[in-house]
């Protein structure tokens, strides 16, 4: 299970695995829980390079990132 700090949002870590290059058991540490809980198991199962593709640089409001947007840099880091 790979642990990423956020930065910048109200979700404090996500936790995830990636096996054969699919994402697997995404949780998000606070922020909002039903979202994020949407977002984990929409993921669930899909390349995890598709995964950064479709997430990376979605904002929240006013903020330059959102959950989604650090899940995307979590596994680019990762891989």
């Amino acid at each position: 299970m790979y642990e990423y700090i956020t930065n910048g949002t109200c979700a404090l870590k996500i936790k995830f695995e990636i096996l054969d290059g699919k994402l697997h058991s995404v949780k998000f540490t606070n922020g909002c829980y039903g979202n994020l809980k949407a977002i984990a198991a929409l993921l669930e199962g899909m390349d995890a390079a598709q995964a950064i593709e479709r997430l990376k640089g979605i904002k929240c409001g006013k903020r330059e990132t959102s959950c989604a947007d650090q899940l995307a840099k979590a596994i680019e880091q990762y891989l």
